[in-house]
Order: C-alpha cells, then sequence, then structure tokens
C-alpha cells in the first residue's frame, strides 16, 4: 500500500512541480496547487519510509532516503520563506526539492526498481 500512496504522490509532485514551473508565479491558481505540492512532496517524503531494502545500508534505508529528510526540510523552508515574503528562497527551496523529485525518478528506472519492472518487463 505505501508504495501506491508513494507512487500516487510522486506523480502528482511531478506533473504540479511542472505547471507551477511553467505557471504565472503569485496568482492565487499558483498558491491554490502550490498547497497541494507540498503535500504531494510531504506525502511522497514520508512514505518513502516505508520502502526499504533496495540498498541496506542502514537499517534497511538507503542514501536515497536522505533526500526524503532533505524534501521535508526544502517544504518547510520553501513555505516559511513564502509566508515571510522572501520568494527569492521560496523559489530556491521548493525548485531545489522539484529537481530532488526529478532525480529520484530518475532512479526509479534502474533495473531491479519496481517502476523499471513495470516499464521494461
Amino acid at each position: 500500500m505505501a508504495t501506491y500512496i508513494h507512487i500516487t504522490a510522486a506523480l502528482w509532485a511531478i506533473l504540479a512541480g511542472v505547471s507551477q514551473l511553467l505557471g504565472e508565479k503569485g496568482s492565487t491558481f499558483h498558491r491554490a496547487l502550490g498547497w497541494t505540492w507540498m503535500l504531494a512532496m510531504t506525502v511522497t517524503a514520508i512514505s518513502s519510509f516505508w520502502l526499504t531494502g533496495l540498498m541496506n545500508l542502514f537499517w534497511g534505508y538507503s542514501p536515497i532516503h536522505l533526500l526524503s529528510l532533505w524534501v521535508l526540510v526544502c517544504v518547510v523552508v520553501s513555505v516559511m520563506s513564502a509566508r515571510a515574503g522572501n520568494i527569492k528562497r521560496h523559489k530556491a527551496f521548493a525548485v531545489g526539492a522539484f529537481w530532488g523529485v526529478i532525480g529520484a525518478a530518475i532512479g526509479t528506472l534502474m533495473p531491479g526498481r519496481l517502476i523499471h519492472q513495470w516499464l521494461f518487463g
């Protein structure tokens, strides 16, 4: 179940993230979609802690889980920055988190990973 929650949230984070990058900044739509994106990023990061075993370096966790911790930091800093009016910092942390989820998505295409098996058999 955690796998499907993780994949669903990650797909939304990618789709909403692309829309956020390409769309008008500061609009009501940007803010509303941004909240769904932040939630999806949080769910993606937290659900990753139930996905273990690929590379058992630390109790089943791998270096990719460090990215999950970083995404949680990025979400908090980005939201706090936007609320404080520091849009430059908000953008830096939000875009950084987005590229992190893109990197993780590319990593799922490695042989032996579930997404790789679904796509390539």
